[in-house]
């Protein structure tokens, strides 16, 4: 069931979106040749605490850390470690969930270590970008399936391929909600979006095919052909002036 918020919520929402934003910014700018993850979760997890909030994703069906860190081919759900030592060429996938008086904020975002390959940051760049065209199609008379469709398009236009096992997500008192949200689909299809509804927009890109396979962790999810993946998320609100990011640092 969808549960619509009110503008207080959506206010309460931006607060906990604004603490996730800026541990996101925090766990970006710890991406540097020499660094673990473990460490990269440390400064997250602190500076998450320090707003008063709560990391979501610690012990959240089991994950044992406050950060998804997810290196190169690794898409998402990548555990922390301290023998994870990033190099130079790397991208790395942060993302980062804050709980705060009641409300969940998601974010996601790919940094790259040092001097990346030319076709790492297009990688990048044509992940964030399709997050925009994914709300860009969000408008009266629209629906979930003109979200997904927005964002694969602009993507496979691009000579990419979009994951499909993992999807968007509504979010609110609970950190994964109604509706589920694809970065696939077709226009015109799924549940009408409505003033009120809070989502999580997160494209997952790959160089190669969209397969995935997950490791003997049981939690990260790797690309099946082993090549690069890149992520890009916000936590975003539809009200009757339009699209407001929640996920904002600002």
């Amino acid at each position: 069931m969808i549960t619509l918020k009110s503008g207080e919520e959506i206010i309460r929402m931006r607060d906990a979106g604004r603490i996730a934003a800026i541990a996101r910014e925090i766990g970006g700018e710890c991406v540097r040749e020499g660094v673990t993850t473990a460490q990269i979760d440390r400064e997250i997890k602190k500076c998450i605490l320090s707003h008063g909030a709560k990391p979501s994703f610690l012990g959240y069906g089991g994950f044992p850390a406050s950060a998804c860190i997810s290196v190169n081919e690794e898409i998402i759900h990548g555990i922390p470690s301290s023998r994870r030592i990033l190099k130079n060429g790397d991208i790395v996938k942060i993302d980062v969930g804050a709980y705060y008086k009641g409300y969940h904020g998601d974010c996601a975002a790919t940094f790259a270590v040092g001097e990346i390959s030319e076709e790492a940051q297009r990688l990048i760049d044509v992940t964030k970008q399709s997050f925009f065209e994914g709300i860009a199609a969000i408008g009266e008379g629209k629906r979930i399936g003109d979200i997904g469709h927005a964002v694969q398009s602009y993507v496979e236009a691009n000579g990419f391929s979009v994951v499909r096992e993992y999807i968007g997500h509504g979010i609110g008192k609970n950190l994964h909600e109604d509706p589920e949200v694809p970065n696939y689909g077709t226009a015109g299809h799924g549940q009408r979006l409505r003033p009120g509804m809070t989502i999580a927009i997160e494209p997952m890109v790959n160089v190669g095919d969209w397969r995935v396979r997950v490791l003997n962790d049981k939690w990260t999810v790797v690309t099946a052909d082993g090549k690069l993946s890149s992520h890009y998320e916000n936590t975003v609100a539809i009200t009757e002036n339009g699209v407001l990011i929640l996920t904002d640092p600002a």
